[in-house]
């Protein structure tokens, strides 16, 4: 099981994806524990629906996950899928593509 976000527009009717990523959901309670887990596996749930509104999100939860890698490392997985370094990568990308593209259109599949 995975988590599936992407950026799109619409034009012509026809989506246009312009960033997409996937992370397995093994990461979920490190989401949780860091708060993060709405704005990145539940973004309708808070409202949000462009990049630009999940932007400060991602920068704010990315810098504490970073800030104190300690407490969130104690969340990997026991079987190895889904470390921190990789929830790191996911939200810098995300991040990077969010402010690179503000008007998108978010999506989170799970």
């Amino acid at each position: 099981m995975s988590l599936d976000v992407s950026l799109y527009y619409v034009n012509d009717g026809h989506e246009v994806e312009v960033f997409s990523a996937n992370i397995t959901h093994n990461l979920n309670k490190m989401a949780m524990e860091l708060g993060a887990y709405e704005h990145l596996w539940r973004p309708e749930d808070v409202n949000i629906e462009k990049a630009k509104q999940l932007a400060p999100h991602i920068d704010k939860y990315l810098t504490e996950l970073v800030l104190d890698s300690n407490k969130y490392c104690k969340f990997n997985p026991e079987n190895g899928w889904g470390i921190y370094g990789g929830l790191v990568k996911f939200m810098k990308e995300y991040l990077d593509a969010c402010i690179k593209y503000p008007n998108a259109f978010v999506r989170a599949d799970r």
